[in-house]
């Protein structure tokens, strides 16, 4: 199984000590916060698309290019590429060029069809805006995998022998999860095309995340991709830790409460109590995880967001230390011994597409 962390770039204010980074000091960051994953050994970075004033994800590819530079065996991935609202075309030529520069180290995850620009404008969910999204990756899906490509759809003007360059590595374009909340079509749509589905379980119920995650593991073996154990699920949590539970949430709480969630209502307590937020000692966030694994079933990628609002570079990378030296092996250890057999243990990687596609690696 698949451990890392991921990050959406915001430049927020630090609630403890007022002191706001610039855009450069929180570019520098996140890629220093890339790195020690990757020294720390962690599996993979992400990096979601934003165009806010207060972040600085607006061009994931570029930053994650300058990681991949610096890194050498950390998966690098977005979280997420906006699929409704970028070129499907431009989508193909920037991925298919990054993929290059990380040697194949690169998935792409593409939704949700309802983020407008960073933003959930009402507007995001209806139809109209998920038949979009639908549209351009069935293109984004044929511009990767053929080179002269005749397409006529609704939203976008036609395109004759479009060849896109460059061609994706070794003829196998990036691995693709599709991420949504509450919408079961997209879940199809992953299944459909046997892709991954990634699902940020802070934005739902671990429940209702389970759900999703067997409607998407039904389809796929319905639509023939495979059988519903082969398919490949990823999820998207929080954890904060410190030496005992009363200590985490006295030092993660002002931070919490700088958030959007709390923002919109919710209390540390009732994330807690209702999300996949885990925060406490060690043990408790082992404990918290194993229980919700035993909701989800078995999974291949799990996330963690350990940057948000304004927490400070130096303690995200104690966080990072504490993840990975205390957490995660045991995680690893854990979930391995209660997978069933058949089912993956982790994401495909680019030689095992390259294999499965019959193309030799150069």
């Amino acid at each position: 199984m698949q451990f890392g962390v991921y990050s959406v770039a915001d430049v927020t204010r630090d609630p403890v000590t007022g002191m706001v980074p610039s855009e450069a000091e929180r570019i520098d960051a996140v890629s220093r916060i890339a790195r020690m994953t990757e020294e720390v050994g962690l599996d993979v970075f992400a990096l979601g698309e934003r165009h806010l004033t207060d972040h600085v994800s607006s061009s994931p590819t570029l930053l994650l290019a300058s990681i991949a530079a610096h890194t050498h065996k950390i998966c690098l991935s977005t979280a997420v590429t906006i699929i409704t609202t970028n070129d499907p075309v431009r989508l193909a030529e920037e991925y298919s060029t990054l993929q290059h520069i990380c040697q194949g180290r690169l998935d792409v995850v593409l939704g949700p069809p309802e983020a407008f620009l960073g933003h959930h404008h009402p507007e995001g969910s209806n139809p109209l805006c998920v038949a979009l999204g639908l549209e351009n990756y069935n293109l984004l899906y044929r511009l990767w995998r053929e080179e002269q490509v005749d397409w006529e759809g609704e939203f976008r003007a036609p395109l004759v022998d479009c060849t896109t360059t460059p061609r994706p590595l070794d003829g196998v374009p990036p691995y693709v999860w599709h991420s949504t909340v509450h919408r079961p079509v997209i879940a199809d749509e992953a299944a459909s095309y046997g892709d991954g589905l990634f699902l940020n379980t802070l934005a739902m119920t671990p429940h209702e995340a389970a759900d999703l995650i067997d409607h998407y593991r039904s389809g796929f073996e319905d639509y023939g991709s495979g059988r519903a154990a082969e398919g490949i699920v990823g999820l998207g949590g929080e954890v904060f830790l410190a030496e005992n539970s009363q200590d985490a949430r006295e030092a993660f709480r002002p931070y919490f409460n700088a958030s959007v969630a709390h923002q919109q209502g919710m209390s540390l307590e009732d994330a807690l109590a209702t999300t996949a937020l885990a925060v406490g000692s060690p043990q408790e966030v082992i404990e918290r995880m194993l229980e919700l694994g035993e909701i989800y079933g078995d999974y291949q990628r799990q996330l963690f967001w350990i940057d948000r609002a304004g927490l400070p570079l130096s303690a995200v990378m104690n966080q990072l230390e504490l993840l990975a030296a205390e957490v995660v092996p045991v995680l690893r250890r854990e979930f391995e011994s209660r997978r069933q057999p058949g089912t993956p243990g982790q994401p495909p990687s680019h030689a095992d597409l390259v294999q499965k596609s019959n193309v030799r690696v150069c």
